[in-house]
């Protein structure tokens, strides 16, 4: 005999059989016991939380030879069939191979024939979210109202893709997603029976990967079976899920703690050595900066499904929540651009050095060892924001030197403030509005208002400018739809006419004109580099 997957081998044939969803077995249980049932369900949850599974044993209990009940024999010649996939009575139906509506009526056709062997002709359509709008209106009048001897059992992954229209006129049930222990419980339930060792750490961690989906988890199971040589292990497990990598995630952002690119990068290209699936890397490092944001924000409602805490526990203390809110922002869109890099190593790499491009210097760290003048000076910067600040011969030298602000020298303040990060990239982008000595209110970009992830690049650039005019200011901040005339779009400006003028010279430029008259030459516009004001380059 063939051997049969564990997914089908351990599928529930009875309610009692069921792993979880006990809020809907009852639901069933008491409507069959009762004789209160619905001629339409709709059976919503993500995949392999068990949809088909109950409606394939609720048509069971319906045509058992021994009459409804919750507890179907098992033995009688519908039950087997049912089992076995051969009912005559119990058509099932994948919507999504089955989305013209000419098949749907077809499929109809035969809904007011009386069953063929069982109590109920039941029709269950599975993914039914994937019907065309014709097909939903053609199923509209015969769901209402189908013949006593039919029962329609509907199965979606995506309730919010059907009609209301057709949720009016069914009774929904929600699955809700397996927790860990009950399905590493099911876990070690099969494996006894199947006598196959296994550790349990290494289910814990099938358990946590199978993410709510009990089918999910049992395919995960086998192949951990095939890959262990009959048995469960930790470090295969392990090596087939590739946690190895997930698990130096910590380590990873610890360097972004320390703003160490060479080690973060060096760290990646160790993980690459292990073959990781980025895309799925990266999915990990969104979850660990959602855990972290969770831990900093409810301590208390760690999960044991996360694993060990004391990692996460480590980065939520080391890092600022507004910083977390940054790098989470930085992760999901690296998720969403990563198939767009050249591989995924890069732009995974590209995520992680945005990271540390993006921490402001004013970051509760550890400052990187120098490496160069250049890097020491920075560092010291960092170590050391405000040695200086609000002495009072700073704030004569400031007042003496005559510096000022107003409205329309802010692009020039904002160049000598020595800005960088997100308060140089807030500052750039916003425009005076009030200014009355002591304070100041900027308005920005409406199309920036992702700089304003928190507080601290506010005070930042609150006490850099302190610090330059010699006396308090207070700095607000508030969206301004009608923002014109910022630093960065004056650069931009700026920037977009000095490469007009750089085009007019080259497409002046003899050579260039011989080029283009005697060899057919085009100048490619898009290829024009401006690395000064006085310098460029073409490829």
């Amino acid at each position: 005999m063939s051997y049969q997957v564990l997914a089908r081998k351990w599928r529930p044939r009875t309610f009692s059989e069921m792993v979880g969803q006990e809020h809907v077995v009852r639901a069933l249980s008491n409507a069959l016991d009762n004789d209160r049932l619905h001629h339409a369900y709709l059976f919503t949850g993500t995949r392999g939380v068990g949809k088909t599974t109950l409606a394939r044993i609720l048509a069971k209990s319906l045509n058992c030879e021994k009459g409804v009940s919750a507890s179907p024999c098992g033995e009688c010649s519908a039950c087997r069939e049912v089992d076995e996939g051969r009912f005559a009575d119990l058509i099932e139906v994948d919507a999504a191979s089955r989305t013209r509506v000419d098949e749907t009526r077809e499929l109809l056709e035969n809904v007011p024939f009386a069953p063929i062997r069982g109590r109920y002709k039941v029709y269950l359509i599975d993914e039914v979210h994937m019907f065309s709008v014709s097909s939903f209106n053609a199923l509209l009048k015969t769901l209402e109202e189908p013949p006593p001897h039919v029962k329609f059992l509907l199965a979606t992954t995506d309730p919010q893709k059907v009609p209301v229209t057709v949720l009016s006129r069914c009774l929904q049930l929600n699955l809700k997603r397996l927790p860990v222990a009950q399905i590493q419980a099911q876990f070690e339930h099969i494996l006894q029976a199947e006598s196959v060792e296994w550790e349990a750490p290494a289910l814990a961690l099938l358990a946590r990967a199978a993410d709510g989906s009990m089918r999910d988890g049992l395919s995960l199971l086998d192949q951990a079976i095939g890959y262990g040589g009959g048995a469960v292990r930790e470090a295969d497990v392990q090596a087939m899920l590739g946690v190895l990598a997930r698990d130096r995630l910590p380590e990873l952002m610890s360097h972004v703690a320390e703003q160490d690119a060479a080690g973060a990068l060096s760290l990646v290209a160790a993980i690459a050595d292990e073959s990781p699936d980025f895309a799925a890397l990266t999915k990990e490092l969104v979850t660990l900066l959602h855990r972290v944001a969770l831990l900093q924000a409810a301590p208390e409602i760690a999960d044991e499904s996360w694993g060990d805490p004391a990692p996460l526990q480590k980065l939520a203390g080391r890092f600022h929540p507004e910083e977390i809110q940054l790098f989470y922002e930085i992760a999901l869109r690296g998720q969403r651009d990563l198939p767009l890099a050249p591989d995924p190593r890069s732009g995974f790499e590209m995520l992680v050095l945005r990271m540390i491009a993006f921490r402001p210097d004013s970051a509760p760290a550890t400052a990187p060892a120098p490496k160069s003048g250049g890097t020491e000076a920075k560092s010291n910067r960092t170590a050391k924001p405000a040695e200086n600040r609000h002495s009072p011969s700073t704030a004569t030298a400031n007042v003496s030197g005559g510096r000022d602000l107003q409205a329309e020298n802010w692009h020039e303040v904002v160049a000598k403030l020595g800005l960088s990060g997100i308060s140089a990239q807030l500052a750039a982008h916003c425009t005076v509005k009030q200014w009355d000595g002591k304070r100041l209110l900027l308005g920005l970009d409406a199309d920036s208002g992702a700089l304003l992830v928190g507080n601290r690049a506010t005070e930042k650039l609150q006490q850099t400018l302190s610090d330059w005019l010699g006396k308090p200011v207070k700095v607000e901040i508030e969206l301004d739809q009608a923002a014109v005339d910022t630093p960065a779009q004056r650069a931009a400006r700026e920037a977009a006419q000095h490469r007009r003028e750089v085009l007019h010279e080259l497409k002046q430029d003899p050579v260039v004109r011989m080029l283009e008259t005697d060899f057919d030459a085009s100048l490619r516009e898009e290829s024009l580099e401006l690395n000064q004001k006085n310098s460029h380059k073409v490829h």
